[in-house]
């Protein structure tokens, strides 16, 4: 197969619709102030915040704000990293991840103080070690500040957010690995509901502010979560989270084109919930959650700077560019996918030379259908689906479909005279 076999296609504009909240520090303080923080925090306190190891729109702002009130408090606010084994599970990898999205003293206006060390809190029901980051627990007040979306692995009423952070963020590299150990055994939902009791009340848990974002990467609600309901509130969140999250434009993806995974993209490098390649470890959960979504192929093309080299997640995809393999911190790698207890996320894809290699290796993949009439998008990545490259089959879907429009003229994917294309989906 040669280039020109390969399929025509256009820019394809998707239609969604979800909140978003104009003024991100104001909503912060109203979530504070129901979190009565005037009336529990007093002057000479210390607090500890988290900054977790993903991209959220409006992190820094929202941080910004919640350091702003304490201050005002007359407290003094310090931001540590709650990111479980990411940044290579050191001190100073952790807190270069933290400055890589913009979480740094100068922007934030408090101090950032890392360390891996940990304090053991005392067995839990289920007899599984109890572990919180040591300067949050020697803090007067801990404050914890995320947003809460669908989980790349475990489901539940309950997946990423707030508890995840408690629990595992703050639990540093033992803590992590010994929670997800644990899912194996119980489920993810039973270690939530068996540790998030434990450590709200073992620690000077203060509450949460949830940032819950819409399909194109915005924030659409910002919420407080109470100290001592902490996965009564967010399980409310988690269903706002999963009905505006960026989906595919089809169910039906021959071939998913990907420039760029990371872990300040998705927790697993790409949104297992996007491509369909879900499988939850606990006990009877190995089914994929997002049986909607077929996607036969997935290549990627390369890994996005802000994951510094952890390239968890290429395990899931069947080709790669040999230049994503080659940009990997194998090591860093390898910790991620251990302690989260997902050896497979590590393992290395077909790696190829060129994107023409990578699109007619994977149109050889797909069965009977001709290259003509594969199912073909390119995407930057499983956050920002806004604006795709769809192939003249997808296109002819959404010629029925309102919430689809061709925003572009249909032609041949752009491979220059070295059999690459652009480094990034051209959106216009």
């Amino acid at each position: 197969m040669s280039d020109r076999d390969l399929p025509h296609g256009a820019l394809l504009a998707v239609r969604r619709q979800s909140p978003v909240v104009a003024d991100v520090p104001a909503a912060v303080g109203d979530a504070l102030d129901a979190l009565d923080l005037a009336g529990r925090v007093r002057p000479g306190d210390t607090v500890a915040l988290t900054g977790g190891s993903r991209g959220i729109a409006d992190a820094v702002p929202a941080l910004r704000a919640v350091v702003d009130r304490v201050r005002s408090l007359g407290a003094e606010p310090f931001l540590v990293p709650a990111m479980g084994s990411h940044g290579g599970a050191t001190a100073e990898g952790q807190r270069a991840v933290l400055a890589g999205y913009g979480m740094t003293a100068d922007a934030l206006g408090c101090e950032v103080r890392a360390s891996m060390d940990t304090v053991d809190l005392g067995p839990s029901p289920l007899g599984l070690p109890v572990l919180t980051d040591r300067l949050a627990h020697e803090a007067d007040h801990l404050l914890l500040v995320n947003r809460v979306k669908p989980h790349t692995m475990f489901r539940g009423p309950v997946e990423s957010g707030i508890a995840k952070m408690l629990v595992i963020g703050l639990g540093k590299h033992r803590g992590a690995a010994a929670a997800h150990r644990a899912v194996v055994d119980h489920g993810w939902g039973a270690v939530l509901a068996d540790l998030v009791p434990v450590l709200e009340a073992r620690t000077r848990l203060l509450g949460g502010v949830a940032l819950v974002e819409g399909h194109d990467d915005h924030t659409a609600l910002v919420a407080p979560v109470r100290a001592d309901h902490v996965l009564e509130d967010e399980a409310p969140l988690l269903e706002r989270a999963r009905g505006w999250m960026a989906r595919l434009p089809v169910a039906e993806v021959d071939v998913l084109l990907v420039d760029r995974i990371g872990k300040d993209i998705s927790g697993a490098g790409l949104d297992t919930d996007v491509v369909g390649r879900k499988h939850d470890p606990s006990p009877g959960g190995d089914a994929p959650v997002a049986a909607d979504v077929r996607v036969r192929v997935v290549a990627v093309r390369g890994l996005s700077p802000g994951t510094h080299g952890n390239a968890l997640g290429i395990g899931l995809a069947d080709l790669c560019r040999q230049r994503v393999l080659d940009a990997a911190d194998w090591a860093a790698t390898r910790t991620n996918a251990l302690t989260a207890g997902h050896p497979d996320a590590a393992k290395a894809p077909i790696a190829l030379r060129t994107d023409g290699e990578l699109l007619t290796t994977g149109l050889s993949l797909i069965g009977l259908r001709t290259p003509a009439d594969a199912r073909v998008l390119w995407i930057r990545d499983t956050l920002h689906l806004d604006r795709v490259w769809a192939s003249r089959a997808v296109l002819d879907e959404a010629a029925g479909r309102a919430d689809l429009e061709v925003a572009g003229p249909v032609g041949p994917l752009p491979l220059g005279p070295d059999g690459d294309l652009p480094d990034l989906l051209p959106l216009g």
